[in-house]
């Protein structure tokens, strides 16, 4: 096996622990619609990964004196639940790093949604990570997305998320917690696909320049793969109402 330090990442055979190639992604279901109280909502599994996502407003802004004359604010709320993972969260509620993915995917969002068309307003966006396996915060970001579009707000598109790293010296997408946490490098990113923008780009490690063209590329391709699973998604709740509406009216 080949490996980064003592914790070996790769088999004797070059594919990763759970057999996986470079470009595999892990298990994903995604559904629209879960939460009866929020304008939009959806659930987001990618591997063992399980997030929640809500999406309130156009509403009040509160504290009132966030509000902006001319446009809507985003405001974001990214918690892990106390029994998320194996390791300690803590009580219920946000943290330091919880705050940090708050405002990074509050930034994602401001760039995608026309806040211009609902101006001294608030948009809430609320992520839940219910069970956690490494990348959780491209997870919220895919659920959030639909829940965006589930509650009929304007985007410019449906932002896709996913992981790109580097584990036992090989660049791979959609990392695992073993290999986000004993790899080289893991780097989030976020795509609007329709314009090509790289919407999201963090990295912790180091990689050589070619290897993050490298990364950028294999997450391009691999966000491609995950927006089949987004539409799928949303294709499923509005066809299946609008099969509904038909067999009612008939």
């Amino acid at each position: 096996m080949v490996g980064s330090g003592d914790f070996k990442l790769l088999r004797d055979d070059g594919k990763r622990l759970d057999g996986r190639g470079p470009m595999d992604l892990r298990e994903i279901s995604m559904k629209v619609g879960v939460l009866k109280q929020a304008a939009g909502s959806a659930m987001v599994q990618m591997g063992k990964n399980k997030v929640i996502a809500g999406v309130y407003g156009p509403r009040e802004v509160f504290p009132k004196f966030l509000t902006k004359p001319d446009r809507a604010i985003i405001q974001c709320r990214y918690v892990m639940a106390p029994f998320s993972g194996l390791e300690d969260h803590g009580r219920s509620g946000p943290n330091r790093r919880s705050q940090e993915i708050s405002k990074v995917i509050k930034h994602v969002f401001e760039n995608a949604v026309l806040v211009h068309q609902f101006p001294k307003t608030a948009i809430n966006i609320s992520m839940e990570v219910l069970q956690s396996d490494g990348g959780t915060r491209v997870a919220s970001l895919n659920a959030a997305a639909l829940a965006m579009v589930d509650a009929g707000l304007p985007v410019k598109d449906i932002i896709t998320a996913v992981s790109v790293g580097k584990a036992g010296g090989q660049v791979i997408v959609d990392l695992s917690k073993e290999e986000d946490n004993h790899g080289q490098s893991d780097i989030p990113m976020a795509f609007s696909l329709r314009t090509g923008e790289l919407l999201l780009y963090q990295m912790d490690g180091l990689l050589t320049k070619d290897e993050v063209d490298q990364a950028i590329t294999m997450g391009h391709e691999a966000a491609k793969k995950v927006r089949e699973f987004q539409e799928a998604a949303l294709i499923e709740k509005y066809a299946g109402n609008q099969n509904s509406a038909d067999n009612s009216m008939q």
